[in-house]
C-alpha cells in the first residue's frame, strides 16, 4: 500500500511563510550578534521548512 502524501497550497503556504520568517530571525540574529542556540534554531526551521517544500510534492486541483 502507498501512501500518498502531498501538500495543499495553503499547507505549502504557511510553511513557506514560517520559513521566511525564520530565515529573517537567523539573519537578524547574525547580525546582532545574538545566542548561538537562535542560530541553530532559525537555520534548522528555515531549512527543514524550504527542504520540505523542495522534496513533497504539491496537490492541485484537476
Amino acid at each position: 500500500m502507498m501512501i500518498d502524501f502531498t501538500l495543499t497550497p495553503a499547507l505549502a503556504t504557511l510553511i513557506f511563510v514560517i520559513a521566511c520568517y525564520a530565515g529573517f530571525s537567523y539573519r537578524r540574529t547574525w547580525k546582532r550578534e545574538g545566542p548561538r542556540y537562535q542560530y541553530w534554531i532559525f537555520g534548522a526551521l528555515a531549512a527543514v521548512g524550504f527542504a520540505i517544500l523542495a522534496f513533497v510534492p504539491m496537490s492541485v486541483a484537476g
